[in-house]
């Protein structure tokens, strides 16, 4: 059986522990969707196009990873590209409560479980709203960035 996997946040930016996140679910899923959610109250620093071509690039020829964008609920928008569980990163007991809630009502209404992966200790400090506010100072994000 084939299994599907989304990925959903807002991505902004894509970063170093997004990445290792999703190298270690291509060995649990056969696809992997990451889905860019489009918010138009909340201001991102990088453009939809720019965060879609950071995640294609960090990605260039595998071809299980497909990324697209979505307006509607997360597990609205699973059940619509045929997911069968919601991926979640967690760095902190702090993510895992806030991960926890979410998943429960998550299945509660859409019956979608999620899987939470636990980040690797040397990803555990970044963040993307970390990496934004760095960025703003001026300061190099590169070795935070894919």
């Amino acid at each position: 059986m084939k299994r599907t996997a989304l990925f959903a946040g807002s991505f902004d930016p894509f970063t170093k522990g997004h990445y290792a996140l999703l190298v270690r679910a291509l060995r649990m899923f056969d696809r992997i969707i990451v889905a860019i959610g489009t918010n138009s109250a909340k201001r991102c620093m990088f453009t939809l196009d720019e965060r879609i071509d950071a995640i294609k690039q960090a990605f260039a020829g595998e071809e299980r990873i497909e990324v697209t964008t979505y307006s509607s609920l997360t597990m609205d928008f699973a059940k619509e590209v045929g997911a069968d569980v919601l991926l979640r990163g967690v760095r902190s007991v702090k993510d895992f409560e806030y991960e926890r809630e979410i998943a429960d009502m998550n299945f509660r209404l859409g019956g979608i479980d999620t899987v939470l992966l636990i980040s690797e200790p040397q990803y555990s400090s970044i963040s993307s709203s970390v990496v934004k506010e760095l960025i703003t100072y001026g300061k190099d994000v590169s070795s935070l960035l894919p």
